[in-house]
């Protein structure tokens, strides 16, 4: 175990995994960093969309939770405790995240460092001039900017938005809280995952469309925001929030389960989804979308179904692919077992943390490179 380190994390939302994928990562993680021995403060903004019922884990036993209503409590009450702690990382999307990593570059910090869960979207919004959660000028004022992409992501962080230490920190999964549930099988296919635009065409190509070839088959889409006006298949059953406690059961009562993948994240490739690792955690035979680096984290027809379109998902659940899903499943499950743990996650995470120099104040931004 690592020198035990004291963190603070301003993030998106722990309590609450209502309409985002933040909370389950972060859960992970931190658990996994108290596990390795770590005291993690996490500062949540309050906002009325991931309070009241919303909050499925409001009070958590693996590090202390704090509420924070403005930036000011953060550079008032809150100040003590970030100018001791050995780091402080921001998340992505954190609300009024730009202004906030303005005033934490002005504190005298260890070490500021940010976490990207989103990073193909927030380079979208970063070439589009969007700064409300992160500006451009800002990337080069971390000590660290820790991506949940990986492979060619990493060199254009560097080389266009000027991360001085652009590192790999990919999503995992808690295995204490994912494994098999003993339920009967359900579900012929089921997708995991709140609406999306760019999602939408993946969902009904491989679910909504093999739906309708598959009458005779049984699919479920559980996850909040998706328009009255999608034309569901009769034999699509629609759940509208499914909290992490039921993800587990949820994934056991399918024969196969759907990833599908951000356009901006597909096209840039090594952007693993949370939901793959909880599935393979699960044992859940896994059936996704293709892009790069999906097959260097789970080889393709030895631990996942990748589809290209609507014949490769009916193939693959009509079993005429000529692949085994129970292989599939054990392949994967023994992968993400072996180094995609929460715990796995939180010892890459400190190793790197304590490299980091003891600067105590930020570097001036660089100009930002072009990236060619």
């Amino acid at each position: 175990m690592s020198k035990p380190l004291d963190i603070v994390i301003l993030g998106l939302s722990l309590a609450s995994s209502w309409g985002n994928g933040h909370a389950t990562t972060f859960r992970a993680l931190i658990k996994g960093l108290a596990a390795e021995g770590h005291r993690v403060l996490f500062l949540e903004r309050e906002v009325p969309w991931y309070a009241g019922d919303n909050r499925d884990l409001p009070d958590p036993d693996f590090c202390e939770l704090v509420y924070y209503h403005a930036l000011d409590d953060i550079t008032g009450r809150h100040a003590a405790r970030l100018e001791a702690a050995d780091a402080v990382i921001v998340g992505s999307y954190v609300p009024e995240g730009a202004a906030l990593i303005d005033r934490l570059a002005e504190m005298p910090l260890k070490r500021l460092c940010f976490y990207d869960i989103d990073t193909p979207v927030t380079m979208d919004l970063l070439d589009k001039g969007e700064d409300t959660h992160l500006a451009k000028r800002q990337v080069p004022l971390f000590d660290a900017y820790f991506s949940f992409s990986g492979g060619r992501v990493l060199d254009r962080l560097a080389e266009r938005y000027g991360a001085r230490r652009p590192l790999p920190l990919y999503c995992s999964v808690d295995e204490t809280r994912y494994a098999r549930a003993d339920v009967p099988i359900k579900w012929d296919m089921g997708y995991l995952g709140t609406y999306s635009d760019d999602r939408q065409p993946g969902l009904e190509a491989l679910l909504i469309e093999p739906a309708r070839r598959l009458p005779g088959m049984r699919f479920v889409v559980a996850g909040p925001q998706y328009p009255d006006d999608i034309d569901w298949p009769a034999n699509v059953e629609r759940i509208e929030h499914l909290p992490p406690s039921e993800h587990a059961a949820f994934y056991s009562a399918q024969r196969f389960t759907l990833n599908i993948t951000r356009a901006a994240m597909r096209r840039l490739g090594w952007s693993p989804s949370v939901r793959l690792f909880e599935a393979a955690a699960v044992g859940t035979p896994i059936l996704s979308d293709r892009w790069r680096g999906l097959g260097e984290l789970l080889p393709e027809g030895e631990a996942i179904v990748i589809a290209d379109g609507t014949d490769d998902a009916v193939a693959a659940l009509t079993g005429r692919d000529g692949t085994t899903p129970e292989a599939l499943a054990a392949r994967a499950r023994k992968i993400v077992l072996a180094g995609h743990t929460g715990r796995a996650r939180a010892a890459e995470l400190a190793a790197e943390l304590q490299k980091l120099p003891d600067e105590g104040t930020r570097r001036e931004a660089k100009e930002t490179p072009e990236w060619t």
